[in-house]
């Protein structure tokens, strides 16, 4: 086993760590600084998810505050527009009420719509006409003037026109601004629910000093500073335990339901909560350095991340500019060479104005929204879109072994005792010589007497063998732990009986401790890192869903062999040097395999960066590096089916919804030119409208429908 002590006769066992992302850390998009353990929102309210202001893409320069107003209003405005207009009235079979100056309503609201509500939709098409890229804001832009201008030409009386759009104009602006206002929240919602969480930290911490206590504000820490967390509170910044013992709940952080123990030596993150106890905490990381700030840095890459799909959507907003426009033309060449100039301009209006596509504009962003959204409130934290949408056609799952399928932390495995000995008596007597050492080697037997309910004796003299064990005196007898350079030492040799056990254990890859009373080996004790119970869930469900999974680690071939064969994985690349864990995933590629990679993130970086999918898992201390384009917050590694699960539901959702809204301008562009008038079928503008709306929402809904994705790590099957 790798990892155990030196005075055991190994190395210092490097333990996992929760985040402390890299300082200066370089994002696409910079979030504010984290000052005062995060509450830097309380001096300027910019990351309100009412108010969060976007600045690419079609939503440039605008917020989330400013399409909820005008929508509201808009709504408000279409409601006398719609009631007084003539055309609906005939439809719905009502009189509107007739009063002076009541036909003008209409025409006056409408006006206050369109350069009000239409306001974002005129300005981003100019944009996009300026700089020769139609797209999305362009085609709504063409539409509503198209029914403005119809619409007061009809008004006025102006040829003879029966053009009232007026309700149309308004439903659309509406609808639009309803469809903006509702992806925009998607957008947000991801950072603002890392922001309410910053929200909740405490401002001020109970700071230990030579004379007590102070309470200080949050600000104030500083690294080495120890902190009083009593039960019920928020820890202030990231850190160790020093003293006590306590349930915390991390759930804001990892998304994980149940509390975790925490006990000197661990590691706790601001954020989390003491839910039992009070302990106290050495402070290692605050402000900008803690790991929830890293984690909000991590989904502002992911807010300004691009991917295929959004491009894929770009595009063909700006093929339908054209073919929108191309089929208006059309539509008036040919209608006036039938003779009917009138129709002619009816039926080219109507394309114009039911032509736009915004149904086929939401059906990719707000399915990649809503996602991004999900999986941030599961604990995955998408750093590129990209992760997410290629993990739907990985073929293999490469999990580093230590510290992401094991805890990275020594377990005790076998005991045996000489001569038929107790082991339970053995176990206790390892614990009280080991009781006094603050190693994890030592901690694991500790824990293990306990966990067994043993009443562990009382030891004196403890003193560390340096590269050899441990000795202490129980019950008047001087006992000894250690390994076999302290066999060799004392000159104590092992039974026949127990040397064939423990040949075994070695031969896996366990480390093995003798328990000696004077020279004489009382018996053995094997620890192994330990395999998270997790593991074999995630593993087995990948298989399940036809995903292969493989290990990489550079541990010796029989400890990585232990542990692939109790996990039933399937192929196993052992003694691996850091360097080299890209060349096993270029091998794997090689072989026509899509690979995702799973690693803590330390020195994993080459080969998360090769893989089609990079996983950083649970948090080591490289978690914001560029190359994972996905991070677990927590230490679960259920969460990669999670983005299984989430990637092949919003490619089926980003399918329908191209599938409803391209069909929806596919037959009713057509309709609308009148290529069926022959026939006695043509799509009035009111149908063409209703049609419209109609489709925009279906694929909002349809879109909505991803937050039913269960992505709670404990519930994978």
């Amino acid at each position: 086993m790798e990892n155990h002590h030196d005075h055991h006769g190994g190395k210092d066992h490097a333990g996992h760590q929760p985040p402390n992302p890299v300082p200066g850390q370089a994002t696409a998009v910079a979030s504010p600084p984290v000052d005062h353990a995060g509450h830097a929102h309380e001096q300027h309210g910019a990351h309100d998810d009412d108010h969060a202001v976007h600045s690419h893409g079609q939503h440039a320069g605008h917020s989330t505050a400013m399409f909820k107003n005008r929508f509201w209003l808009t709504l408000v405005l279409s409601v006398p527009v719609v009631y007084f207009s003539p055309m609906v009235g005939h439809l719905l079979g009502y009189e509107p009420l007739k009063f002076p100056g009541s036909t003008w309503i209409p025409a006056v609201l409408g006006t206050v719509i369109f350069l009000y509500g239409g306001q974002p939709f005129l300005k981003g098409g100019l944009q996009e006409l300026k700089t020769r890229s139609p797209g999305m804001m362009l085609l709504i832009a063409m539409a509503i003037t198209v029914a403005f201008a119809a619409s007061w030409v009809t008004s006025l009386g102006i040829g003879g026109f029966d053009l009232d759009f007026w309700w149309e104009l308004a439903l659309l602006v509406a609808i639009m601004l309803l469809g903006h206002w509702i992806e925009m929240r998607a957008l947000g919602s991801a950072q603002g629910a890392l922001d309410a969480l910053a929200a909740l930290l405490p401002d001020e911490a109970d700071r230990i000093t030579g004379s007590g206590t102070e309470t200080v504000p949050v600000s104030e820490l500083r690294e080495g500073d120890i902190v009083l967390v009593r039960s019920g509170a928020r820890m202030p910044a990231d850190g160790t335990v020093v003293e006590g013992q306590a349930e915390f709940d991390e759930s804001m952080i990892t998304g994980e339901s149940k509390t975790v123990p925490r006990a000197p030596g661990d590691k706790v993150v601001a954020g989390t909560v003491a839910t039992d106890n009070t302990v106290r905490v050495r402070v290692t990381a605050v402000g900008e350095n803690t790991a929830l700030a890293g984690i909000q840095r991590l989904v502002a890459e992911a807010q300004a991340s691009s991917s295929k799909a959004q491009a894929l959507a770009d595009r063909a907003a700006g093929f339908l500019f054209y073919f929108a426009a191309g089929a208006g033309i059309i539509t008036f060449i040919v209608w006036t060479l039938l003779g009917s100039v009138p129709e002619a301009v009816t039926r080219t209006v109507t394309v114009l104005v039911i032509a736009c596509p915004h149904a086929l504009g939401l059906a990719i962003p707000l399915v990649i929204a809503i996602s991004t959204e999900q999986a941030a409130r599961a604990g995955v934290l998408i750093k590129n879109r990209m992760a997410l949408e290629r993990m739907r056609t990985i073929d293999v799952v490469l999990f580093d072994k230590t510290g992401t399928l094991t805890t990275g932390e020594p377990d005790l495995k076998d005991i045996a005792a000489v001569a038929g000995g107790d082991t339970d008596r053995l176990l206790a007597l390892a614990a009280a010589v080991e009781s006094d050492s603050e190693h994890p080697v030592a901690r694991a037997i500790v824990r293990a007497a306990r966990h067994r309910n043993l009443t562990i004796p009382d030891a004196t003299g403890f003193s560390s063998l340096i590269g050899r064990g441990v000795r202490a005196t129980v019950d008047g007898r001087t006992v000894h732990v250690g390994g076999p350079a302290l066999l060799r030492e004392l000159g104590a040799v092992e039974p026949e009986p127990l040397a064939r056990s423990t040949r075994t254990w070695m031969d896996r890859g366990a480390a093995v401790l003798h328990v000696i009373d004077g020279n004489s080996v009382l018996g053995a004790v094997s620890l192994e890192d330990a395999v998270r119970p997790e593991s074999r869930q995630a593993v087995a469900a990948l298989q399940n869903r036809g995903i292969k999974v493989a290990m990489i680690t550079g541990d010796a071939r029989q400890v990585a062999l232990a542990v692939a064969e109790e996990l039933h994985i399937d192929e196993v690349f052992a003694e691996v040097l850091p360097a080299d864990k890209d060349k096993k995933v270029a091998e794997l590629q090689g072989r026509g395999l899509k690979v995702a990679m799973v690693g803590d993130g330390v020195n994993d970086s080459p080969a998360l960066a090769r893989a089609e999918v990079g996983i950083a898992i649970g948090a080591g201390t490289d978690v914001a590096m560029e190359s994972a384009g996905v991070v677990l917050a927590g230490n679960d590694p259920r969460a990669v089916l999670s983005m299984v699960d989430l990637s092949r539901a919003s490619y089926r959702k980003m399918w329908q919804n191209l599938i409803w809204a391209t069909g929806y301008n596919v037959l009713s562009v057509p309709l609308a030119a009148g290529v069926l008038a022959f026939a006695g079928v043509v799509l009035s503008p009111a149908a063409g409208a209703v049609l419209m709306s109609v489709s925009t929402i279906v694929v909002a809904l349809n879109a909505q429908l991803l937050r039913r994705v269960k992505l709670n790590p404990a519930q994978v099957r």
